[in-house]
């Protein structure tokens, strides 16, 4: 497994408030977070650091060689669980850090399959030999619209309030993360990012420069792409290729 990650701090915003961290665990299994921060800028940067750190140390101490499809399902529910609470709590009693919380998505790949939770608009994509499709449905008020059929996908690119999601860690003591999974193949890759990267980079574009770039150089690109595109928010790119 090869990693290729970047973070932005994009052209408009003053403080980069995503967070990442990838690693990788006995037999062949590797894992990654993001996390796009919000509640202000000190708020938005702790909050995503530390639910980031809480994730990293989680799966280090609970992961085990074997563990199958439930067990690491579990898992994952397990550790965005105590990211959400540490979060939360943190929040709770620091006043300045009131309301603050963060996007997350979690990957973890082992014995060939991926396995996915996430709350809020960062997203997963899956890269094969069929294409780029996107594993992860956003936690917002335009996808919504979008699936009630009010908007169509153009239209939410550009809707005033795309950047408002529904779903967030560290929020409410209670956390409903969504969960997915898939096989992949060797030569597949898989792409997790914030919205710095999917609300200014057409999914083609995507598609594109992961087929096409070399690998080590991806992430590097799909940044410089999302800059050159308007650069409006922090970016965060973390791919993995089997």
């Amino acid at each position: 497994m090869k990693f290729a990650c970047k973070t932005d701090i994009g052209r408009v915003r003053r403080t980069n408030q995503d967070s990442y961290a990838v690693g990788e665990l006995p037999g062949g299994v590797v894992w990654a977070v993001v996390c796009d921060g919000m509640g202000g800028a000190n708020g938005g940067n702790i909050a995503s650091a530390t639910a980031v750190k809480t994730v990293q140390e989680q799966i280090a101490a609970a992961y085990r060689p074997g563990m199958g499809a439930a067990s690491i399902g579990n898992l994952l529910r397990s550790v965005t669980a105590a990211a959400n609470m540490n979060v939360f709590d943190m929040a709770s009693s620091v006043e300045a850090l009131s309301g603050m919380g963060t996007t997350i998505v979690v990957a973890l790949v082992a014995e060939g399959v991926a396995y996915f939770v996430h709350a809020g608009d960062s997203r997963a994509y899956h890269v094969s030999a069929g294409g780029l499709r996107q594993i992860t449905r956003d936690h917002s008020i335009v996808q919504n619209l979008v699936e009630q059929g009010q908007l169509t996908e153009q239209e939410a690119r550009e809707h005033p309030r795309r950047n408002v999601i529904t779903r967030a860690l560290g929020v409410a003591e209670q956390l409903e993360v969504e969960y997915n999974e898939l096989p992949i193949e060797p030569g597949d890759s898989l792409l997790l990012c914030t919205d710095g990267l999917s609300a200014y980079v057409e999914a083609a574009e995507i598609e594109r420069v992961m087929k096409n770039a070399p690998f080590a150089e991806s992430a590097e690109q799909l940044v410089a792409l999302a800059n050159k595109n308007g650069g409006g928010d922090n970016i965060t790119v973390v791919a993995i290729q089997a």
